[in-house]
């Protein structure tokens, strides 16, 4: 027992150090619960994954169930709250460094201003500022009504993997009109690596280097197939488009979500010649 609890201590020490000498990230969408959705289906399952995200560089984590969709009346908030809290009492008991927070990811539902109000859907860190909202991959859908809706509320939306997003890939000046109306689009750091394949890798660097994309995240399930892949994606993001920019996109606007701060702007050009 003794020789067990000095293995965790120092595998604590050595995760402190590692993750030290890397970027401290904040991912503000991320499978990470067990037994929730299609993330992992059980405790040891999820430890594993929150081990990788702490040694990928996360220090905040906001776990994003999926609701609604086909998870309808799965995930409640109050069992959302639950899960967070039991997480983050295993993953101490576990010596795993890492502050899971609660949210959702919320499938597109005309439900979901009333929903809201009732406590039924999350919004991200549970901080009633910022929704992290899913649309179908296949079919265009105009939000432009809910957003205004939502900013009525004092709510902004957060559209998650706009790269997977088919419509709007074909047609993004679609997005425009979605970030003017306090609309801001997260792009899955999978993506930005080639995970997905070459044509969301394009998508996804097309919309990053528009300017359109504020946040970067994980959108991580497991550790094999969809596994978190922020620090390659930082690295891959300062060599190309400069540090300021991979900064602003995977540290600074997800740490404003989860603290209820306005997102900042991703001026490329401006971006780049503050680094000159």
């Amino acid at each position: 027992m003794a020789d067990s609890v000095n293995e965790n201590m120092i595998d604590a020490r050595n995760n402190q150090l590692e993750v030290r000498s890397r970027q401290r990230f904040t991912d503000i969408h991320c499978h990470c619960l067990p037994g929730l959705d299609d993330g992992p289906a059980t405790m040891a399952e999820s430890i594993a994954l929150c081990r990788l995200l702490a040694r990928e560089g996360m220090a905040t984590v906001v776990a994003t169930p999926h609701q609604f969709g086909r998870f309808k009346d799965c995930n409640t908030a109050a069992r959302v709250r639950e899960a967070v809290r039991h997480l983050n009492e295993t993953l101490k008991n576990n010596c795993v460094l890492l502050n899971i927070l609660p949210g959702s990811e919320v499938h597109i539902d005309e439900r979901i201003c009333r929903l809201l109000e009732d406590d039924t859907i999350m919004t991200l860190a549970d901080g009633g500022k910022y929704i992290l909202l899913e649309l179908p991959r296949q079919v265009s859908i105009d939000i432009t009504p809910l957003l205004a809706e939502l900013a009525q509320m004092n709510i902004q939306c957060i559209i998650s993997h706009v790269e997977r997003i088919a419509p709007f890939v074909a047609r993004p000046r679609t997005l425009v009109r979605w970030i003017d109306h306090c609309g801001h689009l997260q792009i899955t750091a999978s993506s930005l690596v080639g995970d997905f394949g070459s044509k969301i890798q394009r998508a996804a660097w097309s919309i990053l280097e528009s300017g359109w994309a504020a946040l970067v995240a994980t959108d991580s399930h497991d550790t094999h197939f969809r596994r978190p892949r922020m620090g390659v994606a930082f690295q891959l993001i300062s060599a190309r488009l400069g540090k300021d920019i991979a900064h602003r996109v995977c540290i600074e606007n997800p740490s404003r979500v989860v603290k209820g701060r306005d997102i900042a702007p991703v001026s490329i050009c401006d971006l780049q010649e503050a680094e000159r």
